[in-house]
């Protein structure tokens, strides 16, 4: 039977609306079980805090369980390979964190590639770090800093929470950046650094703000600069190390990330929804005292960002020859 040529370009036209309805269907349904979000750090800690922040969030808009789970280990790699083998379905998600930006250089041997494996998903919040020294060292500002390190090669003990750390690599590119020596230090936190900091067993720090800011403004630390390209609400008085070392940039990009080959349209509706997330001034709020602000973005920008931090750090550790503890 011949059709007529519009019921033939009608039953065409139907045909290749079919594919975009069912995404469509698709984003619409997801979730209908609850969504386990995979963090690599232990309760308690920022990186907690900001995933149970986002999840609590989609929990309530999108009427479902957004479940964290703590995976800690392997400098967030234990966590990180959970999602990789996980079903690409929109239903484990991991909180991405700087880690996973500079461990794609630090570990010789990982059984996934982040960028190849991970598909981002949106960008969460920005977290500051801060150069701070013990206050006996008698400098103010950075540029006193550099000269005092030039004059005293080798003699300053530059401490972080661990080796291959966003902190150690912080203070690793402004070596980097300024050719001053100065002996790493690592520690097993941040808890335990920031005690000998205090105490003056060790005379500098690149530290996230959220835990530093208490003992800078009781006097204990003293601040010379952040490391973002912009001052920071919380210390508005100080400023930025790019302000004496030109291009200088370091901090912390937290966001979510899912199994590569996950549905678009999955993504796009998470996306959206954390975006709306980071316009909420609860939400602003809640970030900003945990020394970050909001960093909205598409999940194909926030790829981007991805593999810019990716190919930066990946520099700084083989600069430094770091090596994972």
């Amino acid at each position: 039977m011949k059709l007529p040529r519009r019921n033939f370009l009608q039953l065409v036209a139907g045909a290749a609306a079919l594919p975009a309805m069912s995404r469509i269907a698709r984003a619409q349904a997801y979730p209908t079980r609850p969504v386990r979000i995979i963090v690599g750090f232990a309760p308690g800690g920022p990186t907690d805090i900001f995933a149970r922040l986002i999840g609590q969030w989609l929990s309530e808009r999108l009427g479902e369980q957004f479940i964290i789970e703590n995976r800690p280990g392997a400098s967030t790699n234990i966590a990180t390979e959970a999602v990789v083998n996980a079903p690409p379905d929109g239903y484990t998600l991991l909180l991405t964190t700087a880690a996973n930006t500079i461990n794609a250089t630090l570990f010789d041997k990982l059984n996934f590639n982040f960028i190849r494996d991970i598909a981002p998903v949106a960008s969460i919040v920005r977290t500051f770090y801060v150069m701070e020294v013990n206050p006996a060292v008698p400098v103010k500002t950075v540029p006193e800093f550099i000269a005092y390190a030039k004059r005293n090669p080798g003699k300053i003990n530059f401490a972080s929470p661990g080796s291959g750390t966003p902190q150690h690599v912080s203070g690793e590119l402004f070596k980097m950046m300024t050719s001053v020596e100065m002996v790493h230090v690592p520690y097993r936190g941040s808890a335990p650094m920031l005690t000998d900091l205090i105490s003056g067993q060790v005379q500098v720090s690149f530290d996230n703000m959220a835990s530093s800011l208490v003992h800078i403004r009781s006097g204990r630390l003293r601040p010379l600069a952040v490391t973002t390209v912009t001052r920071s609400v919380a210390l508005p008085n100080v400023p930025t190390v790019g302000d004496f070392v030109r291009g200088f940039e370091a901090s912390g990009q937290f966001g979510l990330g899912a199994p590569r080959n996950t549905a678009v349209d999955v993504i796009e509706k998470l996306n959206k929804e954390i975006n709306a997330a980071l316009a909420d001034y609860k939400i602003k709020a809640r970030l900003g005292d945990l020394g970050g602000v909001p960093l909205s973005s598409s999940a194909a920008d926030f790829g981007k960002l991805i593999a810019e931090e990716t190919e930066k750090w990946g520099k700084v550790v083989k600069f430094a020859g770091i090596k994972p503890e």
